[in-house]
């Protein structure tokens, strides 16, 4: 085998050796390409879920506030009847002392 000879069948082993990289890297990168598609999805799926938590979230706190304005409500009513009773009772005794 002269000198030419050996360095083209070198030349030769490198070029597809680099071929056979070159196609790994390939491969590699449409993996990776795949996995940050992925990765998006979930990414916007996951802000999607967080925003309908966050509406959810409001809603339940509105609920909460028209609850306790509610119960608020309720116990004014109740104060309020009892106040109403009391004056009753004070008119009622005022009127029994002018008979």
């Amino acid at each position: 085998m002269t000198q030419n000879e050996h360095a083209l069948t070198t030349f030769e082993t490198r070029v597809r050796q680099m071929i056979l990289r070159f196609q790994e890297l390939k491969k590699e990168n449409e993996e990776l390409y795949k996995m940050v598609g992925k990765n998006e999805q979930d990414l916007k799926a996951l802000r999607d879920q967080l925003a309908q938590d966050e509406r959810d979230y409001e809603s339940l706190k509105m609920a909460r506030m028209i609850e306790i304005s509610d119960g608020d409500l309720q116990g004014a009513k109740d104060r309020l009847s009892k106040l109403i009773r009391e004056v009753n009772k004070c008119i009622s005794m005022l009127q029994g002392d002018k008979a």
